[in-house]
């Protein structure tokens, strides 16, 4: 057992490629501002154009068979997103550890405010942003949600895209401006994908699931509170003067408070249309049975 534990620590947090990584427009995959623009407007055109023409050539809203694609996906999703909580996990205390963050003594950041205010001056390097820069990637896998729920003709799959592609903006805003408060929303927001995407692969299969499970909804609701705590958090430290000279990425952090903002009100309007949202910001059904089609 303590072998095992060992291994998985070495490879989610010790393997000398994460204890190594460095953010760069140079050398990573989809690390740049040109990569990052297309893609948002080739995803967001390729989805308004599925629709139109699913809308021409289809008068009722009939949804074309994906038959298990979805059902992959999310088994997909909930492996990938464990993945990534189990390592931004060991490696936030791999580096609380190494720095021995203390309460007393000459800095003022404590592991506490670390998680919430990284001090001025971080930068994207070592193991937390190689994490966040997984999760970053992740959100390209991710999106396909978005295509999904065009190509199954669902209600709100607008509101679906325009979150899917929020969710890559902030994930490369986090790792280009070295962002606060990552740390807490990438450990929120893979637990939260781990259980919804665990829960709808399961209903997906055929397995047997309890009717009247609001599990998406749930893990959506847990989400939006962690990241308004979070945005709380980063409010007092850095203006509150308690971090010692403010929070890193303080500019980005705005933006991303504003794109949340608008997340927000995506979840709102699709739960006052429909009744519920599931986490990928559009409607979905409040029983087991509707979540299959998620």
């Amino acid at each position: 057992m303590a072998t095992a534990t060992s291994t998985a620590a070495y490879w989610l947090a010790e393997h000398p490629a994460i204890v190594s990584f460095r953010w760069s427009p140079t050398g990573l995959w989809f690390s740049t501002w040109a990569f990052l623009l297309g893609f948002l407007a080739s995803y967001v055109a390729l989805c308004l154009a599925l629709d139109a023409i699913l809308a021409a050539f289809l008068r009722r809203r009939r949804p074309l068979p994906l038959g298990p694609l979805p059902a992959a996906h999310a088994l997909l999703m909930a492996a990938v997103s464990a993945a990534i909580f189990a390592g931004t996990l060991l490696s936030a205390l791999a580096e609380i550890r190494d720095t021995r963050w203390s309460w007393r003594g000459r800095s003022r950041t404590t592991p506490f405010r670390w998680l919430l205010c990284f001090p001025p001056g971080t930068r994207s390097s070592g193991r937390v942003f190689f994490w966040s820069y997984a999760y970053y990637l992740s959100r390209y896998l991710h999106a396909a949600r978005g295509l999904f729920a065009v190509l199954q003709r669902r209600r709100g799959a607008a509101a679906r895209v325009f979150a899917h592609a929020a969710s890559v903006a902030m994930a490369f805003l986090w790792l280009e401006f070295s962002q606060s408060f990552q740390v807490l929303a990438i450990l929120a927001s893979t637990l939260a994908h781990a259980v919804a995407f665990g829960f709808r692969f399961w209903v997906g299969a055929g397995l047997p699931a309890a009717r009247g499970a609001p599990v998406a909804l749930a893990c959506q609701c847990a989400l939006l509170g962690c990241n308004l705590l979070c945005h709380v958090g980063v409010v007092w430290m850095h203006f509150g003067g308690v971090a010692g000279g403010g929070c890193s990425g303080i500019g980005a952090w705005v933006f991303n408070t504003l794109l949340n903002a608008a997340l927000l009100w995506v979840f709102l309007h699709c739960y006052g249309k429909r009744g519920v949202c599931d986490d990928d910001g559009g409607a979905t059904a409040a029983s087991a049975r509707h979540d299959k089609d998620l």
